[in-house]
């Protein structure tokens, strides 16, 4: 197992690493939408969603992958309703074959972000 870490993302906030690869798998970390330059969370739902994968792509391209190879994605969002929004701008970033994925809704995240999103992805 190779941990990877990559100084144009955000750190990670406690004892794991950003991502590890693992017989040609990357696991991604859970993200949500911290902008590095700053290291401080975005305002807004939508700003969080777009610095997230952002943010996943400069980790994926750190093993020479990007998003077109995620197989697997997670996403933990505070409120529900704005489902629809999220689905917006994920298809912006992700396209046909799509992953699989899911979509829970949680009481709270780290650092009170709106929306947190990890993924799996091989080359």
């Amino acid at each position: 197992m190779k941990a990877i870490h990559v100084s144009n993302a955000p750190n990670a906030i406690g004892p794991y690493s950003q991502a590890v690869c693992h017989k040609g798998m990357m696991f991604v970390s859970g993200q949500i939408g911290i902008d590095p330059k700053y290291n401080k969370l975005e305002e807004g739902f939508e700003s969080q969603v777009e610095m997230i994968f952002s943010n996943l792509s400069k980790i994926l391209e750190a093993n020479s992958l990007s998003l077109i190879d995620i197989v697997k994605v997670s996403v933990f969002i505070k409120d529900l309703s704005k489902f629809s929004i999220l689905n917006e701008i994920y298809a912006k970033y992700i396209h046909e074959p799509y992953p699989a994925r899911e979509v829970i809704e949680v009481s709270r995240l780290p650092m009170d972000a709106d929306v947190e999103i990890s993924v799996i992805a091989m080359g």
